[in-house]
């Protein structure tokens, strides 16, 4: 490998892995993939052999070595992604990482419930090591153009939709609901107040309130056709967001973030975010009443 380049570690054999590792390869960036460990995973979850095989080929082809601990991947990287496809393991994955002093970015969903996210943004504080996490959703091509006022004048609300199957493990739209409400964070931004949810079988309707009155809703998809998407409402303007256009502009900020320092989130957006996903499950377990943002928070704070 270029001595020049930012030596990357990964944590997890995932779709992400292979995916990520293929664009680091292939493009200018100045983060390569150099070693991989992939733990033993939790069935319930777990990719079947035959992809884990697949992946693991995908990534060998690009002379990424195997290894066999985390320690070893510290020892091998200066940055590391923990793509590990499940919430649950990431807070002890990431520990020795966080010991080490190595920036990270962790995958989706950060953990599988909020006083976990916490717990990992409160150790990587405690060790003085940024942590960032993101979906690919979030860097639709017009998402940062339209939080800045273009294409739609001052944004009013905005819905966004996408999949959102449950996993029992999980809070429920931390497995794949977070992609659609990163996308709609993305452009209303922080200061969501209330988080009200309607659930049937098939859909989520999540609706949350940020001042001046502007509502930005998501709807969660289990049954029916699939797929991602959005609309924002302006001033001056309707326009559609939130298509999946693949993962350049994530593995591009995720290599900035490698090289500068810089990181592409706060950690206070991040937590807003899945405290927005936590107070839509305790909204639902009180049958659709609004849950201040804050007070899931603060409660989590207090545990």
């Amino acid at each position: 490998m270029d001595n020049s380049k930012i030596k990357v570690g990964i944590i997890g054999l995932s779709v992400h892995s292979a995916d990520f590792s293929e664009i680091l390869y292939s493009g200018d960036y100045k983060s390569k993939v150099a070693v991989i460990y992939h733990p033993k995973g939790n069935p319930d979850v777990e990719f079947s052999e035959e992809r884990l095989q697949s992946f693991s080929e995908r990534i060998g082809n690009q002379g990424v070595a195997t290894v066999n601990s985390i320690d070893e991947v510290i020892g091998e990287s200066d940055a590391v992604m923990l793509l590990t496809n499940d919430g649950r393991p990431h807070l002890e994955q990431v520990m020795p990482v966080l010991k080490a002093g190595k920036p990270v970015y962790i995958d989706k969903p950060l953990a599988e419930n909020l006083k976990n996210v916490m717990k990992i943004f409160r150790e990587a504080n405690r060790y003085g090591v940024k942590v960032f996490s993101s979906s690919a959703l979030r860097y639709g091509s017009q998402n940062t153009s339209i939080k800045a006022g273009e294409y739609v004048g001052e944004l009013l609300g905005a819905q966004t939709y996408g999949p959102a199957p449950l996993q029992k493990a999980h809070v429920d739209l931390f497995w794949d609901g977070i992609h659609g409400i990163e996308s709609l964070f993305s452009v209303m931004g922080t200061g969501c107040q209330t988080v009200s949810r309607t659930s049937t079988n098939g859909t989520d309707l999540v609706v949350g309130k940020w001042p001046g009155d502007k509502l930005g809703y998501f709807r969660g998809i289990r049954e029916g056709k699939i797929g991602f998407g959005g609309t924002v409402f302006g001033t001056d303007g309707i326009n559609s967001i939130g298509k999946f256009e693949g993962y350049q502009r994530l593995v591009r900020a995720i290599d900035d973030f490698f090289l500068t320092g810089k990181l592409p989130v706060e950690p206070e957006e991040t937590i807003e975010i899945y405290a927005f996903m936590e107070a839509a499950d305790e909204s639902k377990r009180q049958g659709g009443i609004p849950i201040k943002i804050s007070d899931t928070i603060n409660k989590v704070k207090i545990e």
